[in-house]
């Protein structure tokens, strides 16, 4: 697919730009627009901004550090230190792609993703629970996204069994779509304590993460530094606390950690996601200030215009630097 993107890139009409912002993934297609770029007539800066991390996904989604491992880290580290620029949305992809990818630590820059959802519209939460058939004295737990194999949603499959083998109140829903979602269905048929629920239109999807008792990333055991979960520039915005199942030492720990915005349990342990979310639920006062954490880390960090900002300069200064 990137590849046949790439293809179309060479024979677009790119006009005569004097910056180019790729963006990886896709990275095969980014590398063939890059060497366009760089044989043409005029010759425009090239940037490219880095949402994930191939050489990294390849070991942390199942695979082992060998040869594959290897060719892809030099063949995206070859890709990226081509480009004039390379913007990393996270601190910890900065460094790999300094440290790891021998890139240039001077062309690379910091910006990080911001929510493109709007501030949230207060709304009835008891209307909106009962509109997806949510129970008031039910604790719900709130996936959102793609249901893909980084997810490792199996593990909330199994925490849903454990949940309705204790009695416990939390229940799972998982709302989204994604190639894992079928084995996900069949995994969990017959369940009680596990839902799913298609993609909502945006003001519908903001209330329904306002109205869930906690809001949840989950991650596949060993992914560490491939991806930021992009869940979370929406999950802080909603004034919900986030529960996290991810490793410790991840980018989403890490990410957890400076927010203030939830707490963390290790991924792959079901029995600890589902007391994390009862215990936290029984403690309302804590519930909040994760929450409020949430938003003010959203408006200090995670800001539309915070991000503008930065993009403004850095490619004002990367077409300065080509003689724009």
């Amino acid at each position: 697919m990137e590849l046949s993107f790439g293809l179309r890139l060479l024979f677009a009409n790119w006009g005569r730009p004097d910056v180019v912002l790729l963006v990886s993934p896709a990275l095969f297609s980014s590398g063939v627009a890059l060497l366009r770029a760089k044989c043409g007539r005029k010759r425009p800066g090239v940037s490219i901004w880095v949402q994930d991390l191939y050489s990294r996904g390849i070991v942390e989604t199942g695979g082992q550090p060998g040869l594959a491992a290897r060719c892809m880290a030099r063949l995206e580290g070859m890709i990226l230190g081509s480009a004039h620029g390379v913007v990393a949305i996270h601190e910890r992809f900065a460094r790999y792609i300094s440290r790891e990818l021998n890139v240039s630590p001077d062309a690379v820059r910091i910006v990080r993703n911001w929510t493109h959802l709007p501030p949230a519209v207060p709304t009835s939460r008891t209307e909106i629970r009962q509109r997806l058939g949510w129970q008031e004295n039910e604790i719900i737990a709130l996936h959102c996204g793609n249901m893909g194999k980084k997810q490792g949603l199996e593990n909330v499959v199994a925490a849903a069994r454990i949940a309705e083998e204790t009695g416990s109140r939390v229940k799972f829903v998982l709302m989204g779509d994604g190639n894992q979602k079928e084995a996900l269905v069949a995994a969990g048929r017959g369940l009680t304590h596990l839902t799913f629920v298609d993609s909502l239109p945006q003001r519908d999807f903001q209330a329904a993460l306002q109205s869930a008792d906690a809001l949840l990333v989950n991650e596949l055991p060993g992914v560490r530094d491939m991806s930021v979960p992009s869940k979370l520039t929406s999950y802080f915005t909603s004034g919900v606390p986030v529960v996290a199942a991810t490793d410790e030492g991840s980018v989403t720990a890490e990410e957890i950690a400076l927010s203030g915005a939830g707490v963390r349990v290790d991924a792959g342990n079901p029995a600890a996601l589902v007391l994390a979310i009862d215990a936290l639920s029984r403690d309302s006062d804590r519930s909040k200030q994760l929450a409020a954490n949430g938003k003010r880390f959203q408006q200090d960090t995670l800001s539309e215009a915070t991000a503008i900002a930065h993009y403004d300069d850095f490619i004002t200064s990367l077409a300065l630097s080509r003689g724009r």
